[in-house]
């Protein structure tokens, strides 16, 4: 049997490659001008290879009962890591995946079939855009995971953006984010500001390093209208080999207290990570 070959390839945004995962058969890595962006096994697309990948896996298993389908709409593509999850876990789950560069979505779509009977419908769009024209009250969750490069856009970091985050999510609907970013966190401090304009209820989910300022790393947020289940979230992400912290309530409203939510005339990329900063967890 041959061995799986690396692939090379100039997308829209950069040069995209995909790695075979020497300890995983049909396991690849994703990465755009050297930095990681996805990993898949498509053996075992329940494996979640990068740390934040869990943490926004913990959160979907407990949104809903064991294996209800989702509507759910994920603003940005990579090699489609969380909709093979959720296809996977959620069978009949359908799911509208946006992703600016086509040329990439190509490339994944060439080289890392989807599953035949995955709902899943690939959109080559700007994110905000197909945001802004998407029905209302239309998703269960909204997955926001969207880079430049290594940095998140700075029209997705704006109350505008929430806004129209908020009015496609359903009444009981979840949205989720990963962001990077590192202390003084002036960035995800402002982006927990603007989400709070729209929803009640916030949720940080952070490994101890990086919330303690040692370090650049991810974090992923869920804001929603609905108490999420935080016990729940704190037992999957201290049982990781990466163990995170559930921040929520008092302690998350002091971590976010003086900073404001950001308008779209003042909106920013989130920080340029420094070099080595993300691998694979």
């Amino acid at each position: 049997m041959n061995e799986p070959l690396p692939v090379t390839r100039a997308v829209d945004h950069g040069t995209a490659k995909l790695m075979p995962d020497v300890d995983r058969e049909r396991a690849w890595l994703l990465t755009v001008d050297g930095a990681p962006q996805s990993y898949v096994d498509l053996d075992e697309p329940t494996h979640l290879e990068f740390e934040y990948a869990r943490r926004l896996g913990h959160v979907l298993d407990t949104l809903a009962e064991p294996g209800r389908p989702l509507d759910a709409l994920h603003l940005g593509g990579g090699a489609l890591t969380l909709p093979r999850y959720l296809a996977a876990t959620r069978p009949g789950s359908r799911q509208d995946v946006v992703e600016a560069d086509r040329a990439l979505l190509e490339l994944v779509a060439e080289h890392l079939p989807l599953p035949g009977d995955a709902r899943i419908t690939l959109h080559a769009a700007d994110a905000r855009a197909w945001l802004e024209a998407a029905p209302g009250d239309s998703a269960d969750v909204l997955v926001a995971d969207v880079f430049g490069g290594s940095r998140v856009p700075a029209h997705l970091t704006s109350v505008t953006y929430a806004r129209e985050a908020a009015r496609v999510l359903r009444d009981g609907g979840v949205y989720l984010a990963n962001l990077a970013d590192a202390a003084p966190f002036a960035f995800l401090r402002s982006q927990l500001a603007t989400l709070g304009t729209q929803f009640e209820e916030l949720v940080l989910i952070a490994e101890p390093g990086v919330l303690r300022g040692r370090r650049f790393g991810n974090a992923v947020l869920a804001a929603s209208h609905r108490p999420l289940d935080t016990a729940a979230l704190a037992r999957r992400t201290a049982a990781d080999a990466f163990p995170a912290r559930v921040e929520h309530g008092a302690s998350l409203r002091d971590f976010v207290r003086g900073a404001r939510p950001v308008r779209d005339e003042d909106a920013v990329p989130s920080p340029e990570p420094p070099d080595g900063a993300f691998g694979i967890g």
